[in-house]
């Protein structure tokens, strides 16, 4: 572990979504106890629901709106306006906590708190959590004095301070240490009162906190048609869907566990065998760390497509295929597990090829950064 000697106060800025939000949580409570305060300032959409996650360290929420299109006039009059009150309360805020560096982990809703820093005269510092830099880092790197990045940037020469590739800090209570399939097996059976195989394929299916078409209607229904029982499966169908999706794995003749989320989702990756999944940062350098070979079917709506640049990324380890949103039939899915199911040990071992892009110490990494350069 890399040492800490000049960064005492470290302030955090980042969108109220879990994309930008639970990596800055993550640095915060690496920092929080080993050396000495943080303050989160938060902004954006759902802000108010991560307040009671902030526990040992300062947190500041303002209700700042999204970027608005640019030809929408009155949204992005409101969206100035938000600015600038925003900014005058963020330089009261750190007026007050006296931050060494500000750490901005993307999103618009960090405008504020970046004009604050840079009217104080405090470093600025960003992280990026997916292969294509987005907006707001672009237009703040111009103040920056340095951005850590998830994935080596695609849009690298849009980047207007030094940049280097550290990873997305993976959240501490993801414990992954290595673990055999079996004894993770062996885990959930116990935790869940189950009897999965070892020996049997096991696919892991996830789709997001809220779930997705896809994940929870598409693949259960190919799965419980496709004539095979010779597989088992771990589904988290998100917290909307779960009551749905168990109901129709109700007629499944292979093993099945399926919850709505699980704080145990380090013994779930251990235990699979493939994953399907979406392609955010947080996910794709999860799988990496696991060294997990995953279908990814990047969300189509993501800012600029990013998720798919992250899926190739993965691709480009060997680790991943690419299945299009829009072309998940029922019949492309069958294909996709018939093809898994002809040589499963195929594909953990391209999963495998992934663990060499890990890189489990994103957090430590960034902290150490802002130390040497303030």
């Amino acid at each position: 572990m890399k040492k800490i000697t000049k960064l005492k106060n470290l302030a955090i800025t980042c969108g109220g979504t879990g994309g930008h939000f639970l990596p800055g949580l993550t640095i915060a409570r690496h920092f929080v106890g080993r050396y000495n305060k943080v303050l989160m300032i938060l902004g954006g959409k759902n802000v108010e629901s991560q307040g009671d996650t902030a526990e040992g360290f300062s947190l500041n929420v303002l209700k700042l709106k999204a970027m608005p299109a640019p030809k929408l006039i009155l949204p992005f009059f409101r969206f100035i306006y938000g600015t600038i009150r925003g900014t005058i309360a963020s330089i009261k805020v750190m007026r007050k906590f006296r931050p060494d560096a500000l750490l901005a982990m993307g999103s618009f809703a960090s405008m504020p708190p970046v004009l604050a820093a840079k009217i104080l005269g405090i470093p600025i510092f960003l992280h990026d959590g997916n292969a294509r830099v987005g907006k707001a880092n672009r237009f703040f790197s111009s103040w920056a004095r340095l951005m850590g990045t998830a994935f080596p940037p695609i849009n690298g020469e849009k980047i207007k301070c030094p940049h280097e590739y550290i990873g997305m800090p993976v959240r501490p209570e993801l414990d992954y240490q290595p673990m055999e399939k079996d004894k993770a097996i062996e885990k959930i059976n116990a935790l869940f009162n189950l009897d999965f195989k070892p020996d049997l394929p096991t696919l892991l299916i996830f789709g997001g906190s809220q779930g997705a078409q896809i994940f929870n209607e598409t693949f259960p229904q190919m799965m419980l048609n496709c004539g095979r029982t010779d597989f088992q499966v771990l589904h988290l169908t998100g917290e909307g869907k779960f009551d749905s999706v168990k109901a129709t794995y109700e007629a499944a003749k292979f093993p099945v566990l399926c919850l709505p989320t699980t704080s145990g989702m380090h013994w779930f990756y251990q235990a699979a065998d493939a994953v399907v999944c979406r392609s955010g940062g947080s996910t794709s350098t999860e799988l990496c760390i696991f060294g997990k070979f995953a279908f990814l079917i990047p969300y189509p709506f993501a800012a600029e497509k990013h998720q798919d640049d992250n899926a190739r990324f993965m691709v480009s380890t060997g680790a991943a295929e690419i299945l299009d949103n829009s072309e998940c039939s029922i019949e492309k899915t069958n294909e996709l597990l018939n093809r898994w199911l002809a040589d499963p040990a195929a594909y953990v071992a391209r999963g495998k090829q992934a663990v060499d892009y890990a890189k489990p110490d994103a957090a430590d990494d960034m902290l150490w950064l802002i130390d040497s350069l303030i």
